[in-house]
């Protein structure tokens, strides 16, 4: 069960391990973008390719969907990236669900544990695989894998590292519990200080940039390229512009400057003031445009020097 990217990754590592996958349940092709063309989740693809049975309910209560999947007889489900699920059907295999999760649980609970260790400035996190029960990414941990997190890596890099030793995990995770059926699995600890990772919104990637340099960079490195942190610049005609921001570099250094006053020479560099000194801008997209590097940008667009973003 998974829809994402990085649900395909487990779901083809089980394959290669000889499992047999009975069914795919995904959610519902849904329509994308202006044209509003109908597109359908990265786990239905891969399914298909490989001739497996998909599943996309609407409603997962739906008695006629519990019919059908319940007809497949399944050992154990696999859970990677998907919607919460009602006790009948995290209950229905013989052996139970089990969730895969980005994170080092019971830290980072939620739908974006990548982009907010990033955010949080962790240099550590992980992979980890647990029993479902009612309560949302809370079940006993059966393994854990973990990793560093470089001063370099993004959102993207994070993912893309996670979906790779997920994948592991998810199947030794299944060979654990099929070879051994008195493993243990742990109760997450709940008499520590947790931190949580909920949905993030457009509105929740606003820069403020009354923050300090290394908060706000790894805002931005948290958040790239997807959903990407933003700024807002109201050129000289008025015109308020959404400034999407994907990589940056931080000057620590005293100002008297109002924090968001934008500094640049219009050519080569464009840098923003903050609590404790700027934020050079180095990658960066404007409304309707493709993804630039800074100084290509300035060869087309010119910043108002001092004006402050709002």
């Amino acid at each position: 069960m998974g829809t994402p990217e990085f649900a395909v990754a487990p779901l083809n590592a089980l394959l290669n391990a000889q499992y047999n996958i009975v069914a795919v349940v995904t959610m519902p092709d849904k329509p994308i973008g202006r044209g509003h063309k109908v597109q359908q989740s990265p786990v239905k693809t891969f399914a298909q390719q490989h001739n497996i049975p998909v599943l996309q309910p609407n409603n997962l209560k739906d008695p006629i969907f519990l019919e059908q999947l319940k007809q497949y007889n399944a050992d154990i489900q696999v859970v990677v990236a998907f919607r919460m699920l009602p006790q009948a059907v995290w209950d229905m295999p013989k052996h139970g669900t089990i969730n895969l999760h980005a994170s080092l649980l019971p830290q980072y609970r939620g739908a974006a544990p990548i982009n907010w260790a990033i955010i949080n400035g962790e240099t550590q996190t992980g992979v980890t695989t647990f029993r479902l029960k009612h309560e949302i990414d809370t079940g006993d941990i059966i393994l854990q894998q973990q990793i560093d997190i470089l001063p370099q890596d993004n959102a993207q890099t994070l993912h893309d590292k996670l979906m790779k030793i997920g994948a592991e995990l998810t199947v030794k995770t299944i060979a654990t519990i099929q070879n051994n059926n008195n493993y243990t699995a742990i109760p997450q600890n709940e008499n520590i200080p947790l931190k949580n990772a909920p949905k993030i919104f457009k509105e929740t990637c606003k820069i403020n940039f009354n923050k300090s340099c290394l908060e706000i960079h790894n805002f931005i490195r948290g958040l790239s390229p997807y959903p990407s942190a933003w700024f807002q610049y109201c050129d000289n005609k008025q015109n308020n512009i959404v400034v999407k921001v994907f990589e940056s570099t931080l000057e620590i250094t005293q100002h008297n400057l109002t924090n968001g006053t934008i500094i640049t020479d219009n050519k080569k560099t464009l840098k923003i003031a903050t609590q404790d000194g700027f934020i050079h801008i180095k990658s960066l997209q404007l409304p309707n445009k493709k993804r630039m590097e800074c100084q290509e940008l300035l060869r087309g667009f010119k910043f108002e020097p001092n004006t402050i973003t709002i």
